[in-house]
């Protein structure tokens, strides 16, 4: 099974929000609502996260960058959003979805989401990392 499928099909079994695999096996999976579990993610596998598959339930802009700059080689994404597919387009990112989106709402369902907020107008990866890492940390 090819990892994009191993990650896509954990996260659905299990039914998490998070899982990336990488050469045939699952190398990080979680929980955790929003963008943190891909924060998380990054922090804890650093150059292992090259090359990997990652699942996700929520992909959008912010999900998507977080995704270039750790240079992941697919994503696969439940719901995906109009700025997500562009950002994955841009950057020759394969990915598969289920369900497209304008855009990725608040949890209450009345705006945009703050994430994607804080990266609408950002075009670097590393600067989209950066700023959504300090939001997240100054949450606490």
């Amino acid at each position: 099974m090819r990892d994009l499928e191993l990650a896509e099909h954990m996260l659905k079994q299990k039914n998490l929000d998070l899982v990336i695999a990488r050469n045939g096996r699952i190398i990080f999976e979680n929980g955790l609502l929003g963008i943190r579990g891909l924060l998380h993610a990054i922090e804890k596998l650093g150059k292992e996260f090259i090359g990997s598959s990652v699942a996700d339930r929520i992909v959008g802009r912010a999900a998507a960058m977080l995704c270039v700059y750790s240079k992941a080689a697919s994503v696969f994404a439940v719901m995906i959003s109009e700025e997500g597919i562009k950002v994955l387009e841009e950057n020759k990112l394969f990915y598969r979805f289920e369900n497209r989106v304008p855009n990725i709402l608040n949890q209450e369902g009345t705006d945009i989401c703050p994430f994607e907020k804080l990266v609408m107008k950002l075009t670097r990866p590393e600067k989209a990392y950066k700023k959504l890492k300090s939001f997240v940390d100054a949450q606490g």
